[in-house]
């Protein structure tokens, strides 16, 4: 009977032993808790947002219904930035498609210079930027780029905006490409080059008058915003509507 009442009595100091562990635990959470809260280290209620980037103060618009297909952006493009003809290579992008008909045959991508650039956030190099001294154009750094492709993973738009290939200026690695608003544009055929105050090669070159820059963000959901009315007084003279 001894045994089990000693027994009983080690089991019974146990479990005040467990309690008193589990109380003073809580009692020691609960203090740091009440502390950590006050010194604003612990908050449920505050939402964690990263700063947000300066909006670019330059924009590329197309009007894809008075746009004919005839590519001269793309070459001027490729011209500028690369010194030679190369499509592929374009920061614009023309995309023809045969099977569709008017105004849905043609359509014309660029890059957007968005408000929140994930391509921006995406390089683990830090080689796409916001150039705060060219008014916030959204550009790569060749000489950071690594190649890797992240930005074309990141950019949310078909097709994507960014194009990585092989730089010759580099040795032949790959790195990406973008449009920048010809502001780097190595090969520029204007004087003052290009960029928000210079002379975009696209814009320049189309024959119909079909792109225009604006220093106006446009609005960033869908493609509308990217969309503009083009077509005037010599389109209605030609008995065309200009309102489609």
């Amino acid at each position: 009977m001894k045994i089990k009442e000693n027994t009983n009595e080690k089991s019974m100091n146990a479990v005040e032993n467990r309690e008193l562990s589990r109380r003073g635990f809580l009692k020691i959470v609960g203090v740091f808790a009440l502390s950590a809260t006050g010194a604003g280290l612990i908050s449920c209620d505050t939402d964690v947002t990263e700063p947000s980037l300066n909006a670019s103060m330059g924009y590329i618009l197309v009007d894809s219904r008075k746009c004919q297909g005839c590519l001269t952006c793309m070459v001027s493009c490729s011209l500028v930035n690369e010194g030679c003809v190369s499509l592929s290579l374009s920061r614009i992008q023309v995309a023809i498609n045969s099977f569709a008909t008017y105004p849905d045959d043609v359509r014309s991508t660029q890059c957007r210079q968005c408000e929140d650039p994930k391509c921006v956030s995406a390089c683990p190099n830090g080689a796409l930027v916001v150039d705060s001294e060219h008014g916030n154009i959204r550009l790569v750094k060749p000489n950071l780029c690594i190649g890797c492709g992240r930005c074309i993973m990141a950019c949310p738009f078909e097709p994507k905006r960014p194009i990585v290939a092989p730089d010759e200026r580099y040795g032949g690695l790959l790195k990406s490409r973008k449009c920048d608003l010809c502001l780097n544009a190595p090969h520029h055929f204007a004087p003052e080059g290009g960029g928000i105050e210079g002379v975009r090669a696209c814009e320049a070159a189309c024959p119909l008058g079909a792109i225009k820059f604006t220093t106006a963000m446009p609005v960033q959901e869908g493609n509308e915003g990217y969309e503009v009315n083009l077509r005037g007084t010599s389109w209605s003279l030609l008995g065309f509507d200009t309102n489609l």
